[in-house]
């Protein structure tokens, strides 16, 4: 299963080395961005299948953002999963909360990572 990806990070370093590991990984990362705002026009631009959204966006919050790419008037909407150098377990309540179809923690991305959280959210 290949995939059209997004990666929305404040760091231009993390999105740069992310972008060329899942690209040697052969996933279609077709565009980084690192605000909201960008985000939200690159989606509707792009149309990727799997957004990676960090959770601390510089002043944004990434768990906003993914409540804006879910009820966005794009269709179909992509998957947000949720990335961050903190441990899932510091953010079990707020990931739980949040639309995103998972977590990654930034130290475990991978294309078989993506591909692990997207084959939870396909339907039996």
């Amino acid at each position: 299963m290949t995939f059209r990806c997004l990666i929305v990070d404040d760091n231009p370093e993390f999105l740069a080395a992310a972008r060329d590991l899942l690209r040697s990984e052969q996933v279609d990362v077709v565009g980084v961005a690192s605000t909201g705002a960008e985000a939200v026009r690159m989606v509707g631009e792009l149309r990727p299948d799997v957004t990676l959204v960090d959770v601390y966006l510089g002043p944004e919050n990434g768990f906003d953002l993914a409540l804006r790419l879910a009820g966005g008037e794009e269709e179909p909407r992509p998957v947000v999963i949720m990335i961050s150098t903190y441990a899932e377990k510091d953010l079990a309540d707020v990931i739980a909360a949040s639309p995103a179809a998972g977590f990654l923690p930034k130290s475990e991305l991978s294309a078989a990572a993506i591909h692990t959280v997207l084959r939870r959210t396909q339907p039996r």
